[in-house]
């Protein structure tokens, strides 16, 4: 399979060019142009330079934020793969397109929703999709089609790199046997090329040549890379730049917790507890030296956009499912309502929109990428998105918009099951577990970015209280399915049945 790649960028596109029956779905349409690049990262926080991390080495990225806008305050909708990448392609949050776990698609719950792939694809678009954009299990899945969604696309690439293949027994983790789920890592001594997300950005740059050739029909091309979720697997070069020594341990753990509710700690595993400091300096350049690598693809991909002229009439938008904890609160991973899971990555670059440079603070959402993807290629935006387009925003990051983002996260068993919403404002983190039984957080993000100091039991911070709290509650009860234009109002623990997620 290794030396097939080298030849031909995937099984699925040998298919294509084998069998003249399923040759390059161009058909003779009359489009304007206006192309949308579309690239997710999987796990990604904001640990990157241009987002003013000092240990990162992302120079692709970065040059990206320079030429585009970088969206400073933007927050996913549900800090796990699943739900977070259906509400990304849905326009709709979790409570409306009844995805509150892994391993399902919105088609069992909303069969006739398009997704903004299928919607742009309906309207004569070439829809294609290479690698992750709706939920997989990692790395068992890596070269399947996971748990994706066939409307959405008509070109779908899924190659398998080393790390899946070959390399799999070779991985370190802190559970035997487990991968996906808990931290594991592995410097790769195969070369680059070998690697998943890196055959990815060949796929990619491919598929944007044969765009470039035949520009009967726009095309959205959607790309999933891999990398940083663990198992952080990276060749060796890119743990190289990474001193261990310099990795930052998180610390005073148990006394930032004292004033924490308990489900807001719950996303938290034994293993990780237990973990010595060399151990998680090791996890810690492992997650850099993925995001290293994930961002030197990132970088062939656009190179390839800009090579082949494409460029000015594109949408490029980066960013990731949810973020991620490298140790904050004592927590690694996602599920967790805090910054640092909540928070992801956006950068965008369109031409004419935006200065090059712009930085937008306001607040926005997953859940604005639909309708700016609609406006953006000149489609009728639905009624039922949930989302505002941030086109006006890039234009003029002195906009507000609408202002806040809201988050929310599944707690308890099946017999026990709960939400929690968080708010975020452009000064204030606000959370409520359990419509606030089970406890409440306030953050002062103007003096406490790192959300150290819970300030929900403070007397003095009463009526900013209750004025988030009531903001709350309007928002959640706009995230459910609306019956003649109005929300469907339900108890703010409402939660479908539920199963752990994977």
């Amino acid at each position: 399979m290794m030396q097939l790649s080298q030849f031909i960028p995937s099984i699925a596109l040998a298919i294509l060019v084998a069998v003249p029956s399923v040759a390059w779905p161009f058909q003779n349409r009359s489009h304007s142009r206006r192309n949308v690049l579309f690239i997710i990262s999987d796990d990604l926080n904001n640990r990157l330079g241009c987002y003013g991390d000092p240990l990162a080495k992302t120079p692709n990225l970065d040059k990206l934020a320079a030429r585009g806008v970088r969206f400073d305050r933007a927050y996913c909708t549900f800090p796990l793969c699943g739900p977070s990448r259906n509400a990304i392609m849905t326009g709709l949050y979790p409570n409306s397109n009844g995805i509150l776990q892994n391993g399902q698609i919105f088609r069992q719950t909303i069969p006739k929703h398009p997704s903004f792939a299928q919607a742009l694809r309906l309207s004569g678009y070439l829809a294609g999709r290479i690698g992750k954009l709706y939920h997989y299990n990692v790395p068992n899945s890596v070269g399947t089609n996971g748990h994706d969604d066939p409307a959405s696309w008509e070109l779908e690439i899924n190659p398998a790199g080393i790390e899946r293949m070959e390399e799999h027994p070779k991985i370190k983790s802190l559970v035997p046997n487990q991968f996906g789920a808990t931290l594991s890592w592995y410097a790769s001594p195969a070369p680059e090329s070998q690697h998943t997300d890196s055959m990815q950005a060949s796929d990619a740059a491919w598929v944007l040549e044969r765009c470039a050739k035949d520009t009967s029909r726009p095309f959205m091309l959607a790309v999933g890379f891999f990398r940083p979720h663990t198992p952080y697997v990276a060749p060796k070069s890119y743990f190289d730049l990474h001193d261990l020594e310099s990795m930052e341990i998180v610390n005073d753990v148990e006394e930032d917790r004292k004033d924490i509710p308990a489900p807001a700690l719950a996303s938290g595993k034994k293993e990780q507890d237990e973990m010595s400091p060399e151990t998680t300096r090791e996890a810690l350049q492992a997650y850099y030296a993925s995001i290293s690598f994930m961002d030197a693809q990132v970088g062939k991909v656009i190179d390839a956009l800009d090579r082949l002229g494409l460029t000015d009439s594109t949408l490029i938008v980066f960013t990731s499912d949810h973020g991620y904890h490298l140790g904050e609160h004592g927590l690694w991973q996602k599920m967790s309502l805090f910054e640092e899971s909540a928070r992801v990555p956006l950068l965008m670059v369109g031409s004419n929109i935006g200065r090059p440079g712009t930085v937008v603070t306001t607040p926005v959402s997953h859940i604005d990428l639909y309708p700016t993807v609609l406006e953006f290629t000149g489609q009728t935006t639905d009624a039922t998105l949930h989302g505002q387009s941030l086109l006006p925003l890039m234009r003029d990051p002195s906009n507000a918009g609408r202002g806040w983002a809201l988050t929310q996260v599944t707690r308890g068993g099946a017999d026990n099951k709960f939400l929690g919403y968080s708010l975020r404002t452009e000064d204030w983190r606000y959370t409520e577990w359990d419509e606030g039984k089970r406890g409440r957080e306030l953050y002062d993000h103007r003096v406490d970015p790192g959300e150290r100091t819970n300030l929900a039991s403070a007397s003095e911070h009463r009526e900013t209280m209750e004025a988030l709290s009531s903001q709350l509650r309007q928002a959640v009860a706009g995230t459910y399915p609306s019956t003649g234009g109005t929300p469907e109002v339900r108890p703010m623990n409402w939660a479908p049945t539920l199963t752990a997620p994977d």
